[in-house]
């Protein structure tokens, strides 16, 4: 039996690139997927979806997949995207967040429109698959069929760390971290997981942004992916994973350092030394990626 054998999966933005890695590994492993692709260029323009050559490649192999056209921030078609799922597969045990594109800018010449919508799709399209799938598991749980359900959402090192010229994605991807962290502590009692990962890998997002010719292949990612969608995953929920090409790293996030107390209130002319004298008690924090 493989490691994912009768479970049953969404992944996002399945078309090509990581997305596309992900769904060929979960059905690799026995997974039923549901590819979803709302099919836009990277300059947004509507494109044919390529969610129908991914369902192909996936059916060559001996598995189970239905293409989805769905736009994940929409909050109506997201929830159509998970009852197809149900209706389709008779169920849903896996979602894989990972749809997204980037408008790349200083932030002083990004646009309300560009940031708008690098928000929506990212942010928004993390959450709305996950509050209907959320709500599915939720009302399994309470019928007594509690599934052993997994979400893996996509954050960055852009959003962990910071990078020069992605203000917008690195907002984006800071608030998947977050939304992370709090989906796992809410819906940990209906026997859900919920973990990112921060993907290294060349694709039609990273290439012409910067040199890629060292970095990593999509499909070193999905492995990692496919052990977080497992049932052997469920002891592992609220964190942040980060793979380049054959190192994971486990982020450590936020986290509270020195503090001082003083039991009354700060005076204006007393914060500054005691700031000063606390940062340098604590550890440097890391550098923001192009920072020079």
């Amino acid at each position: 039996m493989t490691l994912l054998e009768g479970r049953i999966a969404i992944v996002t933005g399945a078309g090509r690139g990581i997305g596309r890695a992900h769904a060929l590994e979960l059905a690799r492993q026995g997974a039923k997927v549901v590819v979803n692709d709302f099919g836009v260029s990277l300059g947004g323009e509507r494109e044919d979806s390529p969610a129908d050559a991914v369902v192909a490649e996936i059916r060559a192999l001996g598995g189970e997949a239905v293409a989805n056209g769905a736009d994940v921030a929409d909050f109506e078609q997201a929830a159509a995207m998970v009852d197809q799922a149900i209706d389709t597969f008779g169920g849903l045990d896996v979602l894989v967040n990972n749809a997204g594109f980037v408008r790349d800018r200083m932030l002083v010449n990004t646009s309300e429109e560009e940031w708008d919508a690098v928000i929506r799709v990212h942010l928004k399209g993390h959450f709305a698959p996950l509050r209907h799938a959320g709500a599915y598991w939720r009302a399994e749980a309470k019928e007594g069929r509690q599934r052993a359900a997994r979400v893996v959402n996509t954050s960055s090192g852009a959003g962990l760390q910071g990078s020069v010229g992605q203000a917008t994605y690195s907002a984006a991807k800071a608030g998947i971290a977050g939304l992370t962290l709090v989906a796992a502590q809410e819906m940990g009692r209906y026997g859900v997981t919920v973990n990112a990962v921060a993907p290294v890998a060349r694709t039609r997002m990273t290439e012409g942004a910067f040199d890629t010719s060292q970095m990593a292949e999509p499909e070193d990612n999905a492995p990692i992916v496919a052990w977080l969608a497992s049932e052997d995953a469920g002891d592992v929920t609220g964190r942040v994973i980060e793979i380049d090409g054959g190192q994971i790293c486990v982020e450590l996030g936020w986290a509270h350092g020195p503090k001082r107390d003083i039991g009354r209130r700060w005076r204006t002319d007393e914060v500054g030394p005691a700031l000063r004298d606390l940062i340098a008690e604590g550890p440097d924090p890391e550098p923001v990626y192009g920072a020079r």
